[in-house]
């Protein structure tokens, strides 16, 4: 009898991207118990951790607590932590807690794999064990990152910049879509950098094209796109071929030309205004996410109420934000005080959030009486529950879509449906099956 073994994956769709790898490598050799499971014995207790700020960090150390407390109580037999916070804090993690059984980092995990009596195996490089729903996966196109903004942790936890070689992530959308995949969500530190190291040029807009050659694969999304030198192809790319969703996900952090100087995101004010202004004249009715930074080391009320404008002139249909957090070994954490305090991080997080709740209202009221193609990612209580293009899973809102049909709505999961939007709040839509 295989011994049995679960995950929980904690930080962002990257680090899911790493389970489903290292999963794909122990399918076979172990009993894989969903993470969504109920609570039960595991032999194994798989733990993928996020360091990159301050909740994050604190979100990691409480899971592990957890994951410990199972062990003394018998529910599991051994723990094993890896990612991003043991990767960072590799030597200080294991005195901390102690009672881990092993530890290891975010970018080897062939260690790991033969810790747990499994033999790498090169041949499963490309195949995944989904852990999302089997309609949707995201596809990690490089690791690591060259740039060196001053809050960011990710280049030494992560390491420099390595794309993937093309035709092994058309390798591995291949195996994906024969899974039943037709949605990919494309991710990095930076996909906009991608193919620098391997072909000496931008080659996002490439690599978008031979993917949408891939038979099965239907929406292909971009997210984490850096805005400096942003490749215009990927645009014309996007506008011209059908498979590529009208949706880009763009971390600007923020518009203030102080604020982004010290942040060294290599742009301004005005270069960020140009470039917003030249993704809707490039693909009319192209939806963008964003996320801001606030309470940054220059950041004063003069330069919060830039942002603020910003965000009204801009109307991101989607955006998040959250507070600055000082991170040692940071440029900002050796260079910069962290002088703005955390109630007025608060109060200027609350303020910001609260004004893009009006603009992503009047985007979805906007959409009252449209008729559009959406992909059904559940059924729950009489609902379908759906995304178009402009939503992207497991970050943006969602479509419900009521449904009595005569069809078991659970095999309409991961179809694609027409409807006809009827209503609207501030993230989310209801709409009527056509």
């Amino acid at each position: 009898m295989r011994p049995s073994l679960q995950t929980l994956t904690l930080g962002c769709s990257k680090n899911r991207v790493d389970t489903e790898h290292i999963l794909s490598q122990l399918e076979g050799h172990y009993e894989i118990i969903p993470e969504d499971a109920r609570p039960g014995y595991c032999d194994v207790f798989l733990l993928n951790t996020c360091g990159f700020i301050g909740d994050a960090k604190e979100e990691s150390i409480a899971a592990i607590l957890e994951a410990v407390g199972r062990k003394q109580r018998g529910e599991t037999g051994k723990v094993v932590v890896f990612g991003c916070l043991s990767q960072r804090y590799n030597t200080e993690m294991p005195e901390l807690i102690p009672e881990v059984d092993a530890w290891f980092g975010a970018i080897d995990f062939d260690p790991m794999l033969e810790y747990l009596g499994v033999i790498p195996d090169s041949a499963r490089s490309t195949s995944r064990f989904l852990t999302t729903p089997g309609h949707y996966a995201f596809l990690k196109i490089s690791e690591g990152c060259d740039r060196r903004c001053s809050y960011c942790a990710i280049p030494f936890i992560r390491g420099r910049h390595r794309s993937v070689p093309m035709e092994e992530l058309v390798a591995e959308a291949g195996l994906l879509a024969a899974k039943g995949v037709k949605e990919l969500v494309i991710i990095a530190q930076d996909t906009t950098y991608y193919g620098l190291d391997l072909y000496r040029r931008r080659a996002l807009a490439e690599l978008l094209g031979k993917l949408s050659e891939v038979d099965g694969i239907e929406w292909i999304r971009i997210h984490y796109s850096y805005p400096a030198d942003f490749p215009d192809d990927v645009l014309d790319q996007m506008a011209r071929n059908p498979k590529i969703c009208r949706y880009m996900d763009i971390p600007l952090q923020h518009i203030s030309d102080k604020v982004l100087a010290n942040m060294h995101r290599n742009v301004d004010g005005a270069w960020t205004r140009a470039l917003i202004a030249r993704m809707r004249e490039k693909v009319p009715g192209v939806v963008l996410r964003t996320t801001m930074i606030v309470g940054h080391p220059g950041e004063g009320p003069k330069e919060f109420r830039e942002l603020l404008d910003f965000v009204k002139e801009a109307r991101f249909e989607r955006l998040g934000a959250f507070r600055y957090s000082e991170e040692e070994g940071t440029f900002g954490a050796g260079h910069f005080e962290d002088s703005v305090s955390d109630r007025t991080k608060q109060r200027r997080l609350d303020r910001l959030m609260e004004l893009q709740k009006g603009i992503s209202l009047d985007f979805n009221r906007s959409r009252v009486g449209s008729v559009c193609r959406v992909i059904v990612d559940s059924y729950s209580d009489g609902m379908l529950v759906c995304r178009s293009e402009y939503e992207s899973p497991e970050v943006d809102g969602e479509i419900f879509v009521r449904y009595d049909g005569p069809e078991d709505p659970s095999l309409l999961t991961g179809k694609f449906i027409t409807v006809k939007i009827t209503g609207a709040d501030e993230y989310d839509l209801t709409a009527e099956l056509i």
